[in-house]
């Protein structure tokens, strides 16, 4: 079975094309009223829809759903909807990225095993993005995704919120005294106004902003507010272009090249991106084969300006940073140091997704040469408390603690942080560097968003704002302090976070790129031999597999044996 006017063999005539008693099996069952020629030369098209009520930031994906079908139907292909994990970031415990690649697995397997052509992926939420990709990426049939856009701005009083950061400021002055808990809670009912996700720079718009910079999505993707109709429009024209790129044989091995993650790399600089998106980048690099290190987020981005003034290194909201021209606006300031022939899923160049776009408000999107901050991309230190690296934020951080020497605290939980932040009696001094350990991929289990530790109660009533912080957790993308985080190796496999002991002194130097144990190497030496290894967490289920599997951050947390492709080719008959 070929499509007319084209070469390409559909793979769904393995199911559908001859007069055997599988082939009667597979269209009979899948008829449910269909007419015969829908089994004739039609793709079929997969819709991987992530929506879940206990996922608040896909909810709203059903409706999407149906506008998809649209495009689909009208470029002759035929949309088969199917669910997947999803995973709702501020509800899931112990932490969402625990089952990441859970979810990628669910999206890969789905995809392979079913009669589809090409899928669209509908994702919203910090993990369910990325995991759709890692898992269409290790298929590789023709594929799109739509994210669910951001919400609306919250308003309180006359003052736009940004969901989550102002609330992590907002938890901070109340632990301050600055704050009463009546007006802190006032806030809840109108932080969230809509559908969608969070609405500063945070992990979820940060990914969208990377699937769109990779070329993995149409223009405008990332930044079109979630109740807006212009997505759903987005969503109908996905569904159309879908169906022209199985015409095309167009896979994601042919978008998402080197160039196009050196793009994301710089987007991600320029936007003041969540750290989240070096760890993710890195997973969906390792399944199309693209040799993509820690190393080049600091080579390829670091030195690059911050231009979208959002938060929660700016001022403004996603929903002004759609109005201000978005992704391709951004992409337009940064033309002169982007691959424009990197292909996209329009099958055109990425320069055509940036073609005649500016900024259209200069408060919002600002210019290279009147940027934000001059040197905005992620930094990578490496020391002998991080030789597998680490990463940090500039733009998020305090200027004045990019230098810094002090002397640890150390906990080692987060259970151990929160039972002694708040005590009153509690040696700490704003020179301090709180460490946290216990807390990488392997030890929560998951890498949990934690590294962003609230201060000390008694420091912030001294009027204290931020403090240098380490830790093997991740930070939430809409979170802002000087945090060093994602240190590997993590301390439960015996990183050497694991042998900092409170008292000693510990030098950041993001500048020079270092993070050093002021202690000279024989003693490292000696605690590293008189360390024990803690017990796992966890022995039976996915926890354990993950456990045994996943890989350290400096190369995505994927599992071990998922990094790679396994195609598309199903060999044998289900009967």
């Amino acid at each position: 079975m070929t499509i007319e006017g084209t070469p390409v063999q559909l793979r769904t005539a393995h199911w559908y094309d001859g007069q055997t008693r599988d082939n009667y099996i597979h269209r009979s069952w899948m008829k449910r009223g269909l007419p015969d020629d829908v089994f004739s030369g039609r793709p079929m098209i997969g819709i991987c829809n992530s929506a879940s009520e206990l996922a608040p930031c896909n909810q709203h994906l059903d409706e999407l759903v149906e506008h998809v079908k649209r495009g689909v139907w009208e470029s002759g292909g035929v949309p088969l909807e199917f669910p997947v994990t999803s995973l709702g970031e501020t509800q899931i415990q112990p932490t969402s990225m625990l089952l990441r690649n859970l979810m990628a697995m669910d999206v890969e397997e789905s995809i392979r095993g079913n009669p589809i052509d090409g899928v669209v992926l509908l994702a919203g939420c910090d993990k369910t993005t990325p995991a759709m990709v890692m898992g269409a990426a290790s298929v590789d049939l023709p594929a799109i995704m739509v994210t669910g856009g951001p919400m609306l701005t919250g308003r309180h009083e006359g003052r736009a919120l940004g969901s989550a950061t102002d609330m992590w400021r907002m938890s901070e002055e109340v632990r301050a005294g600055t704050l009463s808990e009546e007006e802190f809670l006032a806030t809840e009912s109108v932080m969230t106004r809509s559908a969608g996700h969070c609405n500063p720079m945070g992990t979820a718009s940060t990914m969208a902003s990377m699937v769109e910079a990779l070329g993995f999505t149409l223009p405008d993707n990332a930044a079109i507010p979630a109740p807006d109709a212009r997505r759903l429009r987005l969503a109908h024209l996905s569904g159309r272009r879908i169906v022209e790129m199985v015409r095309e044989d167009l896979r994601p091995s042919a978008v998402l090249t080197r160039p196009a993650f050196e793009n994301a790399i710089r987007v991600l600089s320029a936007v003041g991106g969540s750290t989240n998106a070096v760890i993710h980048l890195l997973a969906i690099a390792g399944r199309v084969g693209v040799d993509l290190s820690l190393d080049d987020f600091d080579r390829v981005g670091s030195h690059l300006p911050l231009i979208a003034n959002v938060m929660p290194a700016g001022e403004f909201l996603m929903e002004d940073f759609f109005e201000a021209g978005g992704i391709p606006a951004v992409m337009a300031e940064l033309a002169d140091v982007l691959d424009g022939d990197a292909l996209t899923v329009t099958g055109q160049p990425m320069r055509e997704h940036w073609a005649g776009r500016t900024s259209w408000n200069r408060q919002v999107i600002r210019t290279m040469a009147d940027p934000i901050m001059p040197e905005a991309g992620i930094a990578v230190l490496r020391g002998n408390l991080c030789p597998q690296g680490a990463v940090v934020k500039p733009s998020a951080a305090s200027p004045e603690l990019l230098t810094h020497t002090g002397p640890a605290l150390v906990f080692d939980t987060i259970e151990d942080f929160k039972a002694r932040i708040d005590d009153p009696d509690l040696e700490v001094t704003p020179n301090t560097v709180m460490v946290l350990r216990g807390c990488g991929p392997r030890g929560y289990p998951g890498m949990p968003e934690v590294g962003n530790m609230p201060l000390p109660a008694k420091l912030l009533k001294q009027g204290v704002t931020d403090m240098v912080r380490i830790s093997d957790a991740r930070m939430s993308g809409t979170a802002y302090g000087t945090t060093v985080l994602h240190t590997a190796p993590e301390s439960t496999i015996g990183g050497a976070l694991a042998l900092v002991q409170t008292g000693d002194m510990i030098t950041l130097d993001v500048p020079g790129r270092l993070l050093t144990l002021d202690i000279d190497d024989a003693e490292l030496d000696r605690r590293r031999m008189e360390w024990q290894a803690p017990p796992p967490v966890a022995t039976r289920g996915w926890y354990r597999l993950y456990i045994d599997h996943v890989t350290q951050a400096d190369t995505g947390c994927d599992l071990d044996f998922l990094i790679g492709s396994s195609g598309s080719v199903i060999s044998r008959e289900s009967h």
